[in-house]
């Protein structure tokens, strides 16, 4: 029987979403602090740290290492965003997105069986680059819907869940989500997790997924840009 996903310690869900998402999109890993760090090479140039529900020391940390480098990034997740947000201006940061949320599921309760398209102009095609599994739904050579997942331990970690404009509200979502259920469920997975848009939120709740934690994204002060999660 599967793990409640209610019941997993933070830190847990924390280092193993960080260890597959890094895994989904070829970044190496490291450690700052005792916290999960990921360099990001194609958007920042420079390192990414994670805590969840960081203590004041932590946080102080953390957010000096994080103003060390102009692109650095600290994502923090929290059931008390209000708390994070005022921390991080007392530090020199800003919150420059508030809107995604950790979600996690049950892996028993998806189905695992491999799912049809129902379309014929659609073609599915399921590959496992680099320590993942990705699918990728085309409509006549043009990408219409795509995912990845990695495993790391009793966890499934789903990344990069997107459906092209001109193919929405199609179910493509739904699909490649089983698609890549059902790609990874020959091993002991238990829990699945996912950092949602706010968007995203609707489609993975009608499949069962739960919120845990938002998630906020911080830089220096001086600093911008989009959020790096999109889901």
């Amino acid at each position: 029987m599967s793990m409640d996903p209610g019941v997993e310690a933070p830190e847990e869900l924390l280092e193993h979403w960080v260890a597959g998402w890094a895994r989904c999109r070829g970044y190496r890993t490291a450690k700052e602090h005792g916290h999960p760090a990921a360099y990001i090479d194609e958007k920042l140039d420079d390192w990414e740290y994670f805590a969840v529900e960081p203590g004041a020391e932590d946080f102080a940390y953390l957010a000096a290492s994080t103003s060390q480098g102009a692109k650095r990034v600290l994502t923090v997740l929290t059931n008390d965003p209000h708390k994070y947000t005022a921390l991080a201006e007392q530090h020199g940061l800003e919150v420059v997105a508030s809107d995604q949320s950790m979600m996690t599921v049950d892996m028993e309760t998806q189905d695992t069986e491999p799912p049809w398209l129902n379309d014929d102009d659609l073609k599915v095609a399921v590959s496992h680059p680099d320590g993942h599994h990705q699918v990728v739904v085309t409509a006549h050579g043009l990408d219409a819907a795509h995912g990845r997942v990695a495993v790391s331990g009793p966890y499934a970690v789903f990344d990069k869940i997107e459906t092209a404009d001109a193919f929405r509200r199609r179910g493509l979502g739904t699909f490649v989500m089983r698609a890549l259920a059902a790609a990874i469920l020959e091993g002991d997975v238990e829990t699945g997790l996912l950092v949602a848009s706010a968007e995203g939120r609707l489609l993975y709740g009608h499949l069962g997924w739960v919120h845990r934690y938002n998630v906020l994204i911080m830089r220096p002060s001086s600093q911008s840009g989009t959020p790096l999660f999109n889901a």
